[in-house]
């Protein structure tokens, strides 16, 4: 007996050795609009240190998708940070209306700039300072509401400014530190805009020859024209959003921020959140199918690979845990077709709702909003004509049925009362947030989009193309393999605090990848 303690004793002394310890920093990258099979379809044209670096020597789970219909970049990284479903961490979009005094509601706007007002759960980053209070967290991203969801109430939070294209802040996080001021005084930034969009490649190398705005090759320049472009860009800032530049500044910055605030150079574990707005932008602009697109992965692959090798100097690799994902997938282009596909018209949308009500309740301002697929009706002007809310926003409902595009309409009722265990009903009730989603939910047929301006493909609905993501790790607890069971993104936060040694984020949902962490 005593020798079989002894040896019990020696196998839990040995696992404890060879247990590897935290690592110092985690670096989370978010793609924007990168579709789960963009890293097979793309490989052949991929270099050995971006992309297929993280495929071949880290963890790739194949396939991870969201559960929930309103496939948006706000509300994915919420996700992504909080761990939690949107009808737990409350983010449905960037913008929605307020029942109470029926005014638009901002999700990131406010006194001190944008900052994270409205922000209900922890994220990751506020988890990290809070239990490791030597750490520090940093998030970058193009747009201010990316970095703003990603960082919550946690550490520095920079995005590109819109007036200057230099890196700002607000007074909700870390003042600007002088490194870079400095960059800003001398507009670093602009010297990644190019007064053409050249393609890296020469044209065969590419899968796709649908393009609007990238220049020919020399070869063929004369042979044959781009369609009219589709974007007027007005300054240098949307020239960094709307090209790859953007990404290639973005993780310029990571660098800086590397070096600059020595992250990762003690054993209190670090995070960055790094975002890649421009991503989405151009994928929104041209289409998955364009070449734009593919050249736009081409240039981040070679971005990455500058990046990574950059990180893994700075930093012990082995004490290096990265993960990339990304928001959402995109849809197919509705002009990509042999004939040009339908769009959703919003205002006639709303316009002819509010006539259907006239019709059966009397003249009135019975429609306040439309924001991502959610209406918004005037529950005051309800109230006061002695209407019952649900019989209302049922008889809506079962009206916008009828146009063309619809898949399918849910009363918010219905979701706030129900428990619906599968199928398209749960994806919607997962997206809902009783305080802040619409009357009425929408989602489309496949392939539809809302009619916007510079959008030939968007996202935020239940379809594969929006909610298959790539998502692997490397790094400090992952191995090489592929796993090919399902995986939601909300695991995400759970496993990477458990590889810092803290807690989950506190409405975390998810359950933390055995994979990648010893359970």
């Amino acid at each position: 007996m005593k020798r079989h303690r002894i040896l019990l004793l020696a196998l839990l002394l040995a696992s404890s050795a060879a247990a590897a310890p935290r690592p110092r920093l985690i670096v989370q990258i978010v793609v924007g609009s990168m579709r789960a099979e963009d890293l097979d379809r793309y490989a052949g044209q991929f270099g050995e240190g971006g992309f297929r670096r993280l495929t071949e020597g880290g963890t790739v789970y194949s396939d991870a998708r969201y559960d929930y219909q309103q496939t948006l970049t706000p509300v994915s990284l919420a996700t992504l940070t909080t761990g939690a479903q949107p009808s737990m961490h409350g983010v449905v979009g960037t913008r929605w209306r307020d029942y109470v005094d029926n005014r638009p509601v901002e999700l990131v706007a406010g006194r001190q700039g944008p900052g994270p007002y409205h922000l209900i759960a922890p994220t990751l980053a506020e988890t990290l300072l809070q239990h490791l209070p030597g750490s520090q967290a940093v998030s970058i991203a193009a747009e201010a509401t990316s970095a703003v969801v990603m960082a919550g109430r946690g550490g520095a939070a920079l995005w590109l400014d819109s007036t200057h294209c230099g890196w700002a802040t607000s007074g909700c996080y870390t003042p600007l530190p002088e490194w870079i001021e400095r960059s800003n005084r001398e507009r670093y930034n602009r010297s990644y805009v190019a007064a053409e969009w050249r393609p890296l490649l020469d044209r065969d190398s590419y899968r796709n020859h649908r393009r609007r705005d990238i220049a020919a090759a020399e070869s063929t320049r004369r042979k044959e024209r781009a369609v009219p472009s589709c974007l007027d860009l007005r300054d240098d800032y949307e020239r960094l959003l709307y090209t790859p530049a953007g990404n290639t500044a973005v993780l310029g910055l990571a660098k800086q921020a590397i070096a600059q605030m020595r992250l990762g150079r003690d054993e209190e574990t670090d995070l960055m959140n790094i975002c890649l707005d421009a991503s989405r932008r151009i994928a929104e602009a041209y289409g998955p199918e364009s070449m734009e697109v593919e050249d736009m992965l081409y240039r981040l692959d070679r971005d990455l690979d500058d990046f990574l090798t950059f990180l893994f100097a700075q930093v012990d690799p082995e004490r290096v845990a990265v993960v990339l994902t990304s928001d959402h997938g995109t849809s197919p282009s509705y002009d990509a077709g042999p004939e040009e596909g339908d769009r959703f018209n919003v205002r006639q949308f709303e316009v002819i709702v509010n006539g259907f009500l006239n019709a059966r309740y009397g003249a009135g301002e019975w429609v306040l909003d439309y924001e991502d697929k959610s209406l918004y009706l005037n529950h005051n002007l309800i109230y006061e004509r002695g209407l019952n809310l649900a019989e209302v926003q049922n008889e809506v409902a079962i009206f916008a049925m009828q146009f063309r595009g619809v898949s399918h309409a849910q009363s918010a009722t219905a979701v706030r009362t129900s428990y619906f265990g599968s199928g398209y009903a749960r994806m919607m009730q997962n997206s809902y947030y009783p305080r802040r989603s619409g009357d009425v939910l929408l989602n489309f047929m496949p392939g539809w989009i809302e009619q916007r301006e510079r959008c030939v493909s968007m996202s935020g609905s239940m379809y594969g193309y929006d909610r298959e993501v790539p998502l692997l790790f490397y790094g400090a607890g992952a191995g090489r393999m592929r796993v090919a069971r399902r995986v939601d993104p909300t695991a995400v936060a759970p496993t990477l605090a458990r590889l810092a040694g803290i807690t989950e984020p506190a409405a975390s949902e998810g359950t933390a990848l055995a994979e990648i962490v010893e359970q």
